[in-house]
Order: C-alpha cells, then sequence, then structure tokens
C-alpha cells in the first residue's frame, strides 16, 4: 500500500521537479516565464469562467431589460440596443488583449535568456583566456533553458487566445440576431 502511494505521489511530483531544475538550470529569466505562463493560464481560466458563468446571467438580464421596453423600432431603440449589445461584447472582450501580449512575451523573455547564457559563455571564455567546452557549456545550456522555456508557454497560449477570439465574435453575432427588432 506504502509503495503505491510512494508511486504515485512521485508521480504528481514529476513537473513540479521539472520546473525547479529548469528554474536552476535557466536562471532568474525562467522564473519571469514561468510567471508570465501563470498569469497567462489564470486569465484563461477566467475567461473561460466568465464565458460559461457570467455571460449567460449578464445575457438574459439585457435580453429582459430589451424584451421590457414598448417599442425596438425608433432610432433610439435601436441605439439602446447597440449599447446593450456593446456592453456585452466589452465584457466578452475583457483580458483577451492582455493574454494577445502574453503569449509573444514569454518567447521574448526567453530570448533575452538566451543572450544571458551566451553573454556568461562569452565571460566565462574571457576570464579564462580559452574555449573551455566545461565553461561553455553552462551558459548555452541556461541559454537553451531559457529558450525552450518561452517557447513552451507561447505555444501553450496560443489556442486560448484564438479560441476567446472566436468566441468573442461568435456570442457577439448571436447576440445581434437574439436582440429582435
Amino acid at each position: 500500500m506504502w509503495e503505491v502511494t510512494s508511486v504515485l505521489l512521485d508521480a504528481l511530483f514529476v513537473p513540479f521537479r521539472a520546473v525547479h531544475t529548469m528554474r536552476a538550470l535557466g536562471g532568474l529569466i525562467v522564473d519571469w516565464i514561468f510567471g508570465t505562463c501563470v498569469v497567462m493560464w489564470c486569465l484563461a481560466i477566467e475567461r473561460y469562467w466568465y464565458f460559461k458563468r457570467i455571460l449567460p446571467r449578464e445575457t438574459a438580464h439585457s435580453h429582459t431589460e430589451w424584451a421590457n421596453r414598448s417599442e425596438h423600432t425608433s432610432w433610439k431603440a435601436r441605439q439602446i440596443r447597440k449599447a446593450l449589445i456593446s456592453r456585452l461584447n466589452a465584457g466578452m472582450s475583457a483580458n483577451i488583449q492582455v493574454l494577445r501580449v502574453l503569449v509573444p512575451l514569454a518567447p521574448l523573455l526567453g530570448l533575452v535568456g538566451t543572450v544571458s547564457g551566451m553573454l556568461n559563455v562569452f565571460d566565462s571564455m574571457a576570464a579564462r583566456g580559452s574555449a573551455d567546452a566545461r565553461s561553455m557549456a553552462n551558459g548555452v545550456s541556461e541559454a537553451m533553458i531559457c529558450t525552450l522555456s518561452g517557447l513552451a508557454v507561447s505555444i501553450s497560449g496560443i489556442y486560448p487566445v484564438f479560441y476567446f477570439k472566436r468566441k468573442v465574435r461568435l456570442e457577439t453575432e448571436r447576440l445581434a440576431e437574439k436582440f429582435t427588432y
């Protein structure tokens, strides 16, 4: 029984150990990259929550407000309809721009780490006066870990950005059809 529990715990902690190892090998920039990852995925989860739980309530409230109007064809009514749809669209679009910025930010931070690692290689070469493979390996390793981390975070965030952009567009079209004249 204890062996099974130990194996399960080891399996659960593999990702945490991998992140810890990457942090140790990649330096300070990897912390920034993983911070970007945490913020990006928190925003993605928040958007998912908004679309599943909050938007239906807001849509129902706005639709009730629209349906309770006595007339729907005047210029004023059309402006109110447009404002209701616009308000819902603004709620749907919130934080998507931040997600759109975080996706390309991660590989740029990886590039900063790459440059930093390569500078460490050149510093060690200059300090020793030769191109010792051992001294170069540490800096190159740091550079590659940063690049890998930045690309992995960015790739993982591409889908949520496009999913939510598409979702906003489709929901806005659906709202325009729902709020009939």
